[in-house]
């Protein structure tokens, strides 16, 4: 296998990183901002920081960090806001302190952040307010001390961020009631952190760099450990990809993905800043109107989403008035890119839509296709730089040359495992390296992979991984439900949805109760979109029920 993948590699990319350029993930920042310091960094709402003033604030906050709330090395800081300014110069700032980002999803409600706080152990977070009446819920029953509120118009200029602030809480009343005594606001702690520079701090291949949480293949939310050894790796990996295509200083990226996400995290905001790129931070990317006037403001030139991101904006007439002239590289993953959204993109921009494949797992890049791809191909594309596959039988033997099994990845990238779950992790991480995806896949003659199944049950909706076992224990605890089981169906905006099927213990049970329940205890793209009530389940003969059977079953219109 080796030698088929290896000769693989896309031309003039070397097939090993050097590792060792790097201590960490803080080393590559310093050297961008010293590199690139009048170059702009950051946009978002017509704001735009430049690399030397995302130095600065970014030191700030590590400052605040260090000396009022006298963090320690290796402690955890969640960072819980959507794509704004605030949030590179929080996660940067935690890392520049030495400390652990715990990436939170704004979306969670009160019982997903409750688990994930108490998990990490984090005693940090910094929140926008918008989210902060979710926090309170839980505040009593975490670790956390200290507590660190933004605004959207933070960082905006006056009075532009007094105008946004003022509209975003009581005209949009989009900041519900929220009451945490003690806390700190966002502009005041770059004030505190101000008064003295941070304390640098030495920092290796093997501290952790993010806590980055994921239902890895079992659906129980646990935190993947990525070592600034994983997270440079990656860089340079994915880095050396893409240098043919990329002009240092001179890149427009846009980042409509949440930066909470690792494909985001680590492709936007890490990749493109050590090659001097502006990012273009979309902090509502669902508003396609408002994304493509924000679009329209720049001379982009490269681009990152999943599928159900380029279908959105094909779908709407503006978007063909773009000026394309200046977009060269636009990258698909998160979720299968597919053939009929990859081709209207192509005919529509002149730019190829090159799909990617990753994992949280893997920092995350795995595979990338050429990026002079000329057609959509239908696979993941050949291994990064210092990455080696398996395909392995249902055995653990590695199966024959495009015989399908589960895809197997070894190298730098790869977790060191999942944060207090030894257990967890040796499910899927072996001692010989590889770590088990999850994924079925075959690999092509050429080299290329191709992905054809899961081998677990998860569900993919828009790029995000739901896990059945977690909507199974909700709809579960509502009264009048007997029994449950969960899947994921098609659908045409989010490539997959979830859907339960349930046995009713109480005849009065109604499709409009499950839904509203589980509305109030999950995230909304877990919420299942249909409920279907059975009188029974398939099952195994000792009781097990069949998700297999509910899938195999033709889907009815």
């Amino acid at each position: 296998m080796d030698k088929i993948w290896l000769s693989h590699y896309q031309p003039g990319v070397p097939h090993d990183i050097d590792l060792d350029s790097f201590q960490s993930a803080v080393d590559v920042f310093d050297k961008s901002v010293a590199k690139f310091r009048d170059r702009p960094a950051l946009a978002n709402m017509d704001k735009i920081l430049s690399y030397g003033e995302l130095d600065e604030l970014s030191g700030r906050f590590a400052s605040y960090l260090q000396h009022a709330l006298r963090l320690q090395k290796g402690d955890r800081v969640a960072v819980m806001m959507p794509n704004l300014l605030q949030y590179p110069i929080a996660v940067f700032g935690t890392l520049r302190a030495g400390c652990t980002v715990v990436n939170v999803n704004p979306l969670y409600t009160p019982r997903e952040l409750e688990h994930q706080l108490n998990d990490a152990g984090a005693e940090t977070i910094v929140i926008l307010e918008n989210f902060a009446g979710v926090l309170e819920k839980v505040l009593p029953r975490t670790q956390v001390k200290n507590v660190v509120v933004a605004a959207i118009g933070d960082l905006l200029d006056f009075p532009k961020s007094l105008i946004v602030n003022l509209v975003v809480r009581k005209v949009k009343k989009m900041v519900p009631a929220w009451n945490i005594p003690g806390h700190v606001r966002f502009n005041e702690a770059l004030k505190l952190g101000q008064r003295q520079p941070f304390t640098k701090i030495g920092l290796a291949h093997d501290d952790i760099a993010f806590l980055q949480y994921t239902g890895g293949t079992t659906g129980v939310a646990k935190g993947a450990m990525l070592l600034h050894k994983n997270i440079v790796a990656n860089m340079l990996q994915a880095g050396e990809w893409i240098k043919p295509a990329v002009r240092e200083g001179e890149e427009v990226l846009i980042t409509a993905l949440p930066l909470y996400h690792i494909f985001s995290l680590t492709a936007n905001l890490m990749v493109f800043t050590e090659v001097g790129a502006l990012n273009v931070l979309i902090t509502n990317p669902r508003d396609i109107p408002g994304f493509i006037k924000e679009m329209k403001k720049y001379k982009v030139t490269a681009m990152t989403g999943v599928n159900t991101l380029f279908n959105a904006l094909l779908n709407n007439p503006e978007f063909k008035t773009i000026d394309f002239s200046t977009w060269r590289l636009v990258l698909g993953g998160g979720m299968a890119v597919q053939k009929a959204v990859a081709d209207k993109w192509k005919a529509t921009t002149g730019v190829p839509l090159i799909e990617a494949y990753g994992l949280t797992e893997t920092s995350p890049a795995v595979c990338i296709n050429p990026l002079d791809l000329k057609e959509y191909n239908g696979s993941i594309g050949l291994p990064v730089p210092s990455t080696e596959i398996q395909i392995r039988d249902a055995n653990g033997q590695e199966a024959p040359l495009g015989e399908p099994g589960e895809l197997c990845v070894r190298g730098p990238q790869v977790m060191k495992g999942y944060w207090n779950r030894p257990d967890e992790t040796a499910k899927v991480l072996g001692a010989d390296g590889f770590l088990a995806t999850g994924d079925m896949a075959i690999v092509t003659p050429e080299g290329y992979v191709k992905l054809v199944d899961r081998k677990k049950d998860m569900i993919l909706v828009s790029g995000f991984n739901v896990y059945p076992n977690e909507i199974e224990d909700v709809v579960a605890a509502l009264p009048g439900v007997l029994e449950v089981a969960c899947i994921g169906v098609p659908d045409d905006k989010s490539g997959e949805v979830a859907k339960v099927f349930v046995v009713k213990k109480d005849a009065a049970l109604t499709e409009r109760d499950v839904i509203e329940h589980c509305r109030k205890n999950l995230t909304g793209y877990k919420v299942p979109k249909s409920v279907e009530f059975r009188s029974e389940l398939p099952k195994t003969n000792v009781g097990k029920i069949l998700r297999r059977a509910l899938r195999d079953e033709p889907v009815k219109a």
